[in-house]
C-alpha cells in the first residue's frame, strides 16, 4: 500500500480506526472520515505519531455534498484516489419488524446502504481516472444469513452484498475491484453493552473458534482486499466470522 491514497468512512472508532492505522503502517495515505470529527482526528493523531500520512474529515455518509467534498478533498490533498473503504454503519435497536418504526428503518438503510451507494457513485469516476483501484464495503454476516430482531440492519447489509456484486461486474473493465467483508461479533465498543447481557456467554462462543473476533483481524482482511495480493478477487463477500456461519 506504499503511497496509495485511501478513504475510510467510519474511521474514528472500532474496525475503521484499526484499519486506518494498519493501512497507514503499510505506507498508505489515509483520509479518515467520521461523522464524529473528534474521533477521526484521534485516529489521524495516532497515525502521524507513528510517522504515517493522514488527514481527518467530518463526513455524514448520507449527505451527497459531504461525499462530494470527501472525494475532492482527498484528491486535492493526496493527488489521486486508489482505495475506498465504505465502513460507516449503524444498527437498529433489537425489536420485531412490526415494532420497528419507520424513522429507525430509514436511518439504518440511509447510513448502511445508501452511504455505500453514494461513496461508490462519486469515487468511481476518480478510480477510473486513476486507471483502476479497489473498493471494500463493510457488510455483516447478518446480511448473509439474516438476524432476528435486526430487520433493518440485515436488509441494509444484504443490500451491500448485492451492490458489491453488481458494481464489480460493471467496473471490472476499468481495473476496479469491488469486494465486501462480512464480520460477525468483533470486539469493538459497539458490543460493550452486549457484554453485560445474560446472553453474552452464548454470543461470545457461537462459532467454530469459540471466541469473538478482534478488529485487527478484520483490518488484516481489508488490507489484503485493498492490496495487489488479492488482484484476481472481485465481487466477493468474505466472512470474517470464526466459522459462525457453519453453526456450532
Amino acid at each position: 500500500m506504499k503511497d496509495k491514497s485511501v478513504i475510510i468512512t467510519g474511521g474514528g472508532s472500532g474496525i475503521g480506526k484499526t484499519t486506518a492505522i494498519r493501512l497507514a503502517k503499510e505506507g498508505a495515505r489515509v483520509m479518515v472520515t467520521d461523522i464524529n470529527v473528534d474521533s477521526a482526528h484521534e485516529t489521524t493523531k495516532i497515525i502521524k505519531e507513528n510517522n504515517g500520512i493522514s488527514e481527518a474529515l467530518e463526513v455524514d455518509v448520507t449527505k451527497v455534498e459531504d461525499i462530494k467534498m470527501m472525494i475532492k478533498k482527498t484528491v486535492d490533498v493526496f493527488g489521486n484516489l486508489d482505495t475506498l473503504i465504505n465502513n460507516a454503519g449503524i444498527s437498529n435497536p433489537e425489536t420485531l419488524l412490526h415494532k420497528t418504526d419507520e424513522e429507525t428503518w430509514n436511518k439504518v438503510i440511509d447510513v448502511c446502504l445508501n452511504g455505500v451507494y453514494l461513496g461508490m457513485k462519486y469515487a468511481i469516476p476518480e478510480l477510473i481516472k486513476n486507471g483502476g483501484g479497489t473498493i471494500i464495503n463493510t457488510s455483516s454476516i447478518a446480511g448473509i444469513k439474516g438476524q432476528k430482531f435486526l430487520s433493518a440492519y440485515s436488509a441494509a447489509k444484504s443490500g451491500v452484498i448485492a451492490i458489491t456484486k453488481t458494481t464489480a461486474l460493471e467496473y471490472g473493465k476499468y481495473g476496479i475491484r469491488v469486494n465486501a467483508i462480512a464480520p460477525s461479533i468483533i470486539d469493538t465498543p459497539i458490543v460493550d453493552g452486549w457484554k453485560e447481557s445474560h446472553k453474552w456467554e452464548i454470543l461470545s462462543t457461537a462459532n467454530a473458534l469459540r471466541r469473538i473476533g478482534q478488529p485487527e483481524e478484520v483490518a488484516e482482511t481489508i488490507l489484503f482486499l485493498a492490496s495487489d495480493k488479492s488482484s484476481f478477487i472481485t465481487g466477493r463477500t468474505l466472512a470474517i466470522d470464526g466459522g459462525t456461519l457453519l453453526g456450532r
